[in-house]
Formats: structure tokens, sequence, C-alpha cells
């Protein structure tokens, strides 16, 4: 049986690189679960921005990261991930998704994500945020502390 690929949220991935994280615990399970599973991990250009933006913004669970710290805890998760591309069939899926769905402002980023997805074939994400996603027609598994 071939791997199912798996999209990783930013608040999932900061959860379970952040040990004193909240919601550290059962990310860090929802993801060794999925590894043991066999669960090919994909990100894309937008998480990986979202992570050094989340990380560097101000201190995450009373941990403050540099560039540097950001930048390496980066590096390992794109080594473990298929790094998704995103072109013109990625946006023209996500302005289909944003007028079908009536999405705007700051909620375009998740739209974004989906569209992503969809242009790849992944059907499913893995998220601390699954409200944000259930619009979308992709299976959301939601990693909740």
């Amino acid at each position: 049986m071939a791997a199912e690929r798996l999209f990783l949220d930013t608040s999932l991935l900061v959860a379970v690189s952040v040990s004193l994280h909240p919601g550290h615990a059962a990310a860090r399970a929802y993801v060794q679960r999925a590894r043991r599973r066999g669960d090919a991990f994909c990100i894309s250009p937008q998480i990986c921005r979202e992570i050094l933006v989340s990380i560097t913004r101000q201190p995450v669970a009373g941990v403050a990261y540099t560039i540097e710290d950001a930048s390496r805890l980066l590096a390992e998760w794109r080594g473990r991930c298929e790094v998704l591309t995103e072109g013109p069939e990625t946006v023209t899926r996500w302005l289909e998704l944003a007028r079908r769905h009536r999405v705007m402002g700051k909620q375009l980023h998740d739209c974004n994500i989906a569209a992503v997805m969809l242009a790849h074939g992944v059907s499913r994400l893995a998220t601390r945020n699954p409200a944000d996603f259930k619009r979308y027609g992709i299976r959301v598994d939601a990693v909740e502390p």
C-alpha cells in the first residue's frame, strides 16, 4: 500500500517543534502515529514562511527564536517533507475556491493552503485549526491538546 500524502499546517508544526507549547504532546503523538502509518508529509512555501513568522514574531510558549534558530527548525522540516510548489494552477484554484466559498481577508491564507493541496492531489490536512478548512472538501485531522 502506497503512503498517503499528508499536508502539515503551521499550527501543528509549531506545536510539535516547541516542547513548551501547550499543544506539544498531542501534536508530537499525532506526528509519530502518522510516521508509523507511513504517511508522506507535505508542506508548501507558504508554510515555510508562516513557520518563520510565527516563531520569530514573539516568544512561543516562552521560547524566543532568532532567525538562525528558526532557519534550522525549518531546515529540519523541509528535510522531512515534500515541499509542494505554488504556480499558475495553484493561483487559479485559489481564486476559484475564494469565489465559490466567498473567502475574504486573512482566511485567504488558509484558502491558498487548500488550493495547493488540491492542485497536487493531496486530500488530507493535519491542523490545530480544523474549522478554518472544513469548507474546502479536504479531509481534516484535528490535532488538539
